[in-house]
Parts: structure tokens; C-alpha cells; sequence
């Protein structure tokens, strides 16, 4: 009697456990199923709200980019109450510092003077120094920049529709025969743009040391792209005869007097501080490269007696006339009208120093002498030289 009361007693007690513990069970589901519930609707809440945010991002890129592509139609379409395209303002990068302290004597080309040397200085500005990263990984750059000594230039940006220029111009191995511009390099053109190739030595901070340049001192620099040789570089492309045969302007011989050694030392106890070359030697083989191509322009060439002009103070000048070509001839101060070629006496300005050469009726060159340039020498002041690169 006493084992079937303690049996039933625990036989409820595990039937109150087991309900018990359904109960619990079953409210616990209850608890976990309206939880899951809830937050399978805050998921589609937030994929929904998610959803129509990317929708928008993508309907406002979509109108920016439309409203992109009109504002460059506007731009570049002419406008129909004035057919006038619309200009594109540039502002430089940096200047160019270059042994070239005169358009005279630089070369037509880049790379025919491997030894000219040249600083670009960029605008930290405009331009952080780390942008210059890895560059100097490169061994040449292409340098884009604007002829800023073209006569015309001002006239050209006030007005560009009322500006006009030659549609031919004289071609300096053709003697003067005209060619249509776009098929020539010369500076004056509609869009004063040059581009030139030129080594990398060296990059320093904000500044970056080319050689083998054809730029002039002060030249204004819009771009600096690296030259790459598998895509910058083709094989067998085609130019026309009159430009492969350009050793035409290449002269006889360049030699040296006995006096110019001692004017250049002279001279380099000063100018040598400020330029780019360790030694007068090494400025001496500067000089060399760039009179081993005649640099005088057509005017000088065709007429070389016709070059010394009067001046309204009667001293005698050079004649610049010529505006077809990029070369900016020199005076030759109060001498008189020479007797023969041989006798004419040219001048060359580069690092601030006049080189006064003659040419003679074979073609060699003499250089006489060289001395200081008072206004070039005392502005050449903050420039890059040779003890900041020692390349």
C-alpha cells in the first residue's frame, strides 16, 4: 500500500515536471519564433530602406553624369547666336630654368644638344612633391609647356577668334620653302603648345633636372608625362624627305680661340656659382653641341649682310625680321656692316654668358670669346645649380 502511494506520488510529480517543462518549452518557441519574427521584419525594413538608397545614388549619378555630358556638349558645341568654341584656361605647373637664356641658340629640337640641362621647378602650389614619385624610375619624360616668347601671344589670348596666323610657314632645311604648320614644329601656332622629349637625372623634392632640352629659360610647363618606349616608340614610321636629311644645318667644325679661354675663366669666378655645369670645360662642351647646328635664322642665312640694320640711335642691330622662324637674333652692338661672311660677328646667350662666334665661308665655326650679360647675370638670382645636383 505504502510503494503504490510513493509510486503515484512520483508519478506525478514527473507528469507536473514534464508539463512544466513543456510549458516552459512551449512559451520559450513562443518567445524565439515572435523575436525571429520581428527581426525578419527590421531585415526587410532595412533591405527595403537599403534598396531605395542605392536606387537614388544611382538616379543622382545618372543625372550628374547626364548633366556632365551636356555641360561638356554646351562647351564643346559651337553656340548658334555666336559660333565662337569656347577656350579651355590653363594655368602652369612650374618653370623651366634652362642653360637657354634667349630663344637664339636653342635648339630646334629636343635631344640634338644632349648636354643642355634644364630645372623644372613646380608650383608646390599646385603641385605636392609627391607627385613625383617614381618618376625618376623613368630614363625620359615628355614635357608639354607653352611658347611664351611668341610675339603674338598676347594678341592671341585676348582674342582668339580675331587672331590669325600663317597657314604655311618657312622650314628652316627646305631654305625658307613654305609647308602647310601642322606639318612642321613651329612655335607660332594657333594653340602655342610645345611638347618636347627630354632626360630624367634627376628629382629632387619639388624640382625635377632634364637634360638634352630644346626650352627656353622661363618657359611655363602645363603637363610632365612619363615616356614610355613600348607605346611612344614606333617602328618604321614615316616623315617626309625634306626632314630626313636635317644634317643639312650641321656645321664644318667648331673650334676655339686662344682668347676665349681666358674670358670664360674670367667670367666663371661668377657665373660659375649659378649654373648647372661642374666646370668652365664642361660649359666649354655645352657651347660646342649647340654651334655644331647652325642656329641662325633663314633671315641671317639667305642675307647675312642684310642683318645689320640701323636703329633709330644709329647703332648698328641685327635684323630679326624674320617672323616665320622661333630664333631671336642678337646685336652685335656698334660694329659695322662686315665685308664678308666670314667677318660677321654672331652672339649666343646661354647660363646669363654672351658667346661671340663667326662662321666661316667653309662652314667651321670659331667661337672668339664670352663675358657676362649684365641683365641676365643679375637676375639669375634663387636658380638651380650644379652643387644642388652633382649628376
Amino acid at each position: 500500500m505504502g510503494y503504490s502511494t510513493e509510486s503515484k506520488w512520483f508519478t506525478a510529480t514527473i507528469t507536473f515536471a514534464l508539463a512544466a517543462l513543456s510549458a516552459s518549452t512551449a512559451f520559450s518557441l513562443y518567445f524565439w519564433k515572435r523575436k525571429s519574427r520581428d527581426l525578419d521584419s527590421k531585415i526587410g525594413e532595412l533591405e527595403k530602406s537599403l534598396k531605395a538608397s542605392l536606387d537614388n545614388c544611382a538616379a543622382e549619378r545618372q543625372g550628374r553624369i547626364r548633366a556632365q555630358q551636356a555641360l561638356r556638349k554646351a562647351l564643346t558645341q559651337p553656340k548658334l547666336e555666336n559660333v565662337e568654341l569656347t577656350s579651355y584656361p590653363m594655368a602652369p605647373i612650374g618653370v623651366i630654368q634652362s642653360c637657354f637664356s634667349t630663344r637664339n641658340g636653342t635648339p630646334r629640337q629636343p635631344v640634338l644638344v644632349p648636354l643642355s640641362r634644364a630645372c623644372l621647378i613646380f608650383n608646390t602650389a599646385r603641385v605636392p612633391p609627391a607627385s613625383l614619385e617614381g618618376l625618376g624610375e623613368y630614363s625620359h619624360c615628355w614635357v608639354i609647356y607653352v611658347f611664351h616668347q611668341n610675339t603674338n601671344l598676347e594678341k592671341l589670348w585676348k582674342d582668339p577668334t580675331k587672331s590669325k596666323f600663317k597657314a604655311k610657314v618657312r622650314v628652316p632645311t627646305l631654305n625658307g620653302e613654305r609647308k602647310g604648320l601642322f606639318a612642321t614644329r613651329s612655335p607660332h601656332r594657333p594653340s602655342p603648345i610645345g611638347l618636347s622629349v627630354a632626360k630624367v637625372e634627376a628629382v629632387q623634392g619639388h624640382m625635377l633636372l632634364l637634360s638634352g632640352v630644346d626650352l627656353v629659360d622661363g618657359t611655363p610647363v602645363l603637363d610632365v608625362k612619363p615616356y614610355i618606349p613600348y607605346c611612344d616608340s614606333i617602328q618604321g614610321a614615316r616623315v617626309p624627305k625634306w626632314l630626313a636629311a636635317d644634317s643639312i644645318l650641321a656645321v664644318a667644325s667648331v673650334s676655339f680661340s686662344e682668347v676665349f679661354t681666358s674670358t670664360l675663366a674670367d667670367c666663371w669666378e661668377m657665373a660659375g656659382n649659378n649654373s648647372l655645369y661642374a666646370s668652365p670645360d664642361k660649359f666649354q662642351n655645352l657651347i660646342k653641341q649647340v654651334l655644331s647646328w647652325d642656329i641662325r635664322s633663314l633671315a641671317q642665312r639667305n642675307r647675312p649682310h642684310d642683318s645689320f640694320i640701323n636703329s633709330e640711335n644709329g647703332k648698328q642691330l641685327n635684323d630679326s625680321s624674320d617672323n616665320d622662324h622661333d630664333e631671336e637674333a642678337s646685336s652685335p652692338g656698334n660694329e659695322q656692316p662686315p665685308s664678308s661672311s666670314g667677318d660677321i660677328m654672331y652672339h649666343l646667350t646661354l647660363e646669363g654668358l654672351e658667346v661671340s662666334y663667326r662662321l666661316n665661308s667653309d662652314f667651321s665655326v670659331v667661337v672668339e670669346k664670352v663675358k657676362e650679360v649684365s641683365n641676365i647675370t643679375n637676375s639669375r638670382q634663387k636658380r638651380c645649380n650644379y652643387s644642388m645636383w652633382r649628376v
